[in-house]
């Protein structure tokens, strides 16, 4: 096995090493070491908890250099790791060749065909512009700082999601470098075993998807927002919204979420310092109807404050009020098919600090799932990963690096303590770190896994991709 020092920038005395400078000169991007000046921004990803430092990064700007980076890593027997955005750290990749495909941002709409081509280190604000200009949009997420494609592998449950799938679900196309190297086209008619590996069975694993192309839905204009709530009315508004989604039309996708507004500068000043709960989500129907279903809300309780109304897909973010600047975070997932009062009070129990305790978790967000999320998981590689009613995401900030293992072991007791009511299995998304390779089993069925297990081995037989989600 090749190893770190051998790649590394030379001292007074040493000459340059002729493999590394054979490997620059073949790719139009740029190819660093820890020693070059680029190095830091290079390995750097949004979540600044996961300190990640690889042997050598090629920053890739076209699938070519893509494909010479990953023959480089075969030949020299190197585990191979990618980075677009890096919203979704892996494990530690220490001695590896990390793929960098920020600078792959090509975007195409088709608006006669309804489809968008998007390479892999586009974010969804790049696609959801363009897409709304035609009156279309694709099934993004909660954010469009996210990236697009890194995010449909692992599946992609967004605020569309109940009325149209997740948007592995809308995948067309995906073009991949497999892990010898090879660069080829995959779609249902053209390597259809890997395609469907693809469509939600989650990044970094077969190899580096360098593009892909995705459909369109007819959406300009939606009902959508937040009502906030006092935090001491958590239980009754999320036992309401409980009930409240448990007929709901495909058109409503929502969520209720605790959240502990932090007391710092930079949160606006109606929400510093403060907690509430609230009822999020979007309506894409009549907007009339949409206004019907939240005045339900208003008039059983007046919410301290109110931004549900008609919006424009185009300001999708607004719906979800994600953060924007990089920082430490640290995430954990649980799958419900049902949401008893007893989980309900397990979750309070575990976001509600006592009087006077600073909240240790400060953010905990049900999603309600079903609709088309569960009739299209049977023909999804990651069936389980998406087969329950409500999908729960615990989220914190990690201020100070040495708060990491208390953290870490604040969302491990939460999750044992949610282990009656949870059916195990794990959104592959909402997966980071360890988890990404320890839990992703969980997202799949028996008949899939040793499927994806085909696939995974016919493909990557020594595991070179070893830092995506964990197939074997």
């Amino acid at each position: 096995m090749t190893t770190l020092d051998e790649f590394t920038q030379p001292t007074a005395g040493q000459t340059i090493d002729p493999t590394l400078e054979t490997l620059r000169s073949r790719v139009t991007g740029q190819v660093v070491t820890e020693c070059d000046p680029g190095y830091d921004a290079a390995r750097a990803g949004f979540n600044l908890h996961f300190d990640q430092r690889p042997a050598i990064i090629v920053v890739a700007a076209t699938s070519q250099d893509v494909a010479e980076g990953v023959r480089f890593a075969a030949d020299h027997g190197l585990r191979v790791t990618i980075r677009a955005t890096g919203h979704g750290p892996g494990r530690e990749p220490s001695g590896a060749v990390m793929i960098n495909t920020s600078a792959l941002t090509d975007v195409r709409i088709d608006r006669e065909q309804r489809t968008a081509t998007i390479g892999a280190g586009a974010k969804w604000g790049a696609v959801l512009g363009p897409a709304q200009q035609h009156g279309l949009a694709p099934l993004l997420g909660s954010t469009t700082d996210v990236g697009a494609v890194g995010y449909t592998l692992g599946g992609g449950m967004g605020w569309l999601a109940r009325q149209y799938g997740l948007c592995s679900d809308s995948a067309r196309t995906f073009e991949l470098v497999t892990p010898d190297g090879t660069l080829l086209r995959t779609s249902a008619t053209e390597h259809p075993e890997i395609f469907w590996a693809l469509k939600g069975g989650g990044a970094g694993t077969l190899g580096v998807v360098t593009s892909m192309e995705i459909e369109l839905y007819p959406v300009e204009t939606v009902y959508a927002g937040n009502l906030f709530y006092p935090i001491e009315n958590a239980r009754a508004v999320m036992t309401r919204w409980r009930d409240w989604v448990r007929d709901a039309d495909r058109g409503l996708t929502s969520s209720v979420a605790i959240m502990h507004f932090p007391p710092l500068e930079f949160i606006p000043e109606p929400f510093r310092g403060r907690s509430f709960v609230i009822v999020r989500g979007c309506w894409s129907g009549d907007p009339d109807a949409g206004a019907e279903l939240i005045d339900g809300w208003r008039q059983w309780r007046a919410p301290a404050m109110d931004t549900w109304g008609p919006l424009p897909f185009a300001a999708a973010d607004a719906i979800s009020m994600d953060p924007t600047d990089p920082a430490p975070a640290m995430a954990t997932t649980e799958w419900f098919d049902a949401l008893p009062d007893e989980a309900i009070d397990t979750i309070l129990a575990t976001m509600i600090p006592e009087p006077g305790t600073p909240p240790l978790l400060l953010a905990a967000e049900i999603r309600h799932a079903g609709g088309a999320i569960a009739e299209y998981a049977p023909a999804a590689a990651n069936d389980l990963g998406r087969s329950g009613e409500f999908l729960l995401a615990l989220i914190t900030m990690v201020p100070e690096p040495q708060l990491g293992l208390v953290i870490e072991a604040a969302m491990r007791d939460a999750r044992a303590t949610l282990e009656p009511y949870v059916n195990g299995a794990a959104y592959l998304n909402f997966l980071e770190g360890e988890e990404r390779a320890s839990r992703a089993v969980t997202a799949y069925s028996p008949d899939n896994l040793a499927r994806l297990r085909r696939v995974k081995v016919a493909l990557d037989p020594g595991n070179r991709f070893c830092h995506g989600f964990g197939i074997i």
